[in-house]
């Protein structure tokens, strides 16, 4: 499978696209000679000058979507486009749930398969293998395309760095609309955004994190506290989030976010692997549990051996006082 034309689908926020698509522009232009950005919905014209920073030659978009869904509209348009002789090699999409949806759409409509959670990607020979964490990250798995078609990858946060590559704006096509039959009569009846104080949890240089070695609910206030005086985003174990103490978005791991901060600082976080698949990346760890042999430590950077109870008020207080 040839990697010469790679789409980059980007969801966007009021025409500024997000990190991960951002992320997969650059990695798209290591892998790619001709490099593409597929993005949709009221103002997303917007997101030629960054996509074009990050490597796009081309913002294909689909302009409003007059309240419907994104994935019947978005993959009815790619359809349309790589049956019509115009599709590429390779289709690189973000976890995010509007992208998987387009993309198990759009899977159907071309009869491709997709590969997804991917955790790494390379070029070998004329084709990409993808890396995948199996076992909850203990293992690697490798995939690879075969047969004709474009590849459908869906890939993880945080896999690549978003990075610049000094070019001007994208230059800017429409995409046409596809026929998307009766799906296209779902329409977005509301949309409900997390409130939040500072960085988001993803984009944070400082994530603070919470487990169950907090003891109960109200404790996590401590979390909060401190992940505000560092102007950090607060996190949480798996543990916490099902035990109804703090709400999914806040989760670190494999079935919640993925995280690299500048420092990821656990606290009462014992360390199974479903949650440090979500932040081993992070530049510097520091560990806060009261029992020594918790598999945190076996990654921290830094580890206290201590009751977060007392370690976690006397911290505050101490950078209190520096403030």
């Amino acid at each position: 499978m040839a990697t010469d034309k790679i789409w980059v689908l980007i969801d966007t926020t009021e025409g500024k696209p997000s990190s991960g698509g951002l992320e997969l522009l650059t990695a798209a232009r290591q892998f790619g000679s001709v490099v593409e950005a597929v993005v949709w919905g009221e103002s997303s014209e917007a997101a030629a000058g960054p996509a074009g920073a990050h490597g796009a030659a081309r913002l294909l978009v689909l302009g409003d979507l007059g309240g419907g869904l994104a994935g019947p509209a978005v993959s009815s348009a790619l359809a349309a486009r790589i049956s019509g002789g115009e599709g590429p090699d390779v289709i690189l999409a973000p976890s995010s749930y509007e992208c998987r949806d387009i993309i198990g759409r759009l899977s159907v409509k071309i009869d491709r398969p997709v590969l997804a959670n991917i955790v790494g990607l390379a070029k070998e020979g004329d084709g990409l293998v993808t890396e995948h964490g199996i076992f909850g990250g203990t293992q690697i798995a490798k995939a690879r395309f075969t047969g004709e078609g474009p590849g459908l990858f869906i890939v993880r946060p945080k896999t690549f760095a978003a990075e610049e590559s000094g070019g001007g704006p994208a230059e800017v096509a429409q995409l046409s609309a596809g026929e998307a039959g009766a799906t296209a009569g779902a329409k977005l009846i509301a949309r409900h955004v997390e409130e939040r104080e500072g960085p988001s949890l993803d984009e944070a240089p400082v994530v603070v994190s919470g487990g169950r070695g907090l003891g109960a609910a109200e404790n996590y206030a401590m979390i909060e506290e401190l992940a505000k005086l560092l102007n950090g985003a607060a996190g949480a174990s798996r543990a916490i989030v099902d035990a109804g103490w703090v709400p999914y978005s806040h989760q670190v791991g494999q079935t919640g976010k993925t995280v690299k901060p500048t420092v990821y600082i656990a606290c009462g976080i014992s360390g199974a692997t479903q949650h440090m698949v979500g932040m081993k990346g992070a530049k510097n760890i520091i560990a806060i549990n009261k029992d020594a042999e918790a598999p945190i430590f076996s990654i921290a950077d830094l580890g206290v051996v201590g009751d977060v109870h007392k370690v976690l008020p006397k911290l505050i207080d101490a950078i209190k006082a520096k403030k």
